[in-house]
């Protein structure tokens, strides 16, 4: 009785072993079949970022030609004639580090500051 329950175990063992070797062949078949998918839609794909980043390549240099450019020139041209203008009308004070409002107001704050500073007594 021990030597029959012995060798169906053993029979049982091996169909086992064998289904086993078999789920092992047919999961790297497709573990292989998956890369070659991969493989096969991931280069397409590539391609097609590759040539999304050259438009936008071309695009962002054509933008900053034809649009950046001439707004920043045109805007930094119009900065200077206004500041002449203001420099000639005598609205703007020319900036040869004489004397300016802002420069005046700064010094008086800072005047008036130091003095109350120095008059008030410290509170307890």
């Amino acid at each position: 009785m021990v030597g029959a329950v012995r060798d169906l175990l053993i029979i049982f063992l091996a169909l086992t072993s064998i289904v086993v070797w078999v789920l092992l062949g047919i999961l790297i078949w497709q573990i292989w079949r998956l890369t070659r998918l991969v493989q096969q839609e991931l280069k397409p794909m590539i391609a097609d970022t590759r040539e999304t980043i050259a438009t936008v390549r071309g695009t962002a240099q054509f933008m900053s030609e034809n649009v950046v450019a001439p707004v920043i020139h045109t805007s930094s041209k119009m900065a200077g004639y206004r500041r002449t203008m203001q420099v000639l009308m005598g609205t703007g004070f020319a900036r040869n580090g004489k004397s300016s409002p802002r420069r005046d107001t700064a010094s008086a704050f800072r005047s008036s500051k130091s003095t109350a500073s120095s008059q008030t007594p410290p509170s307890a």
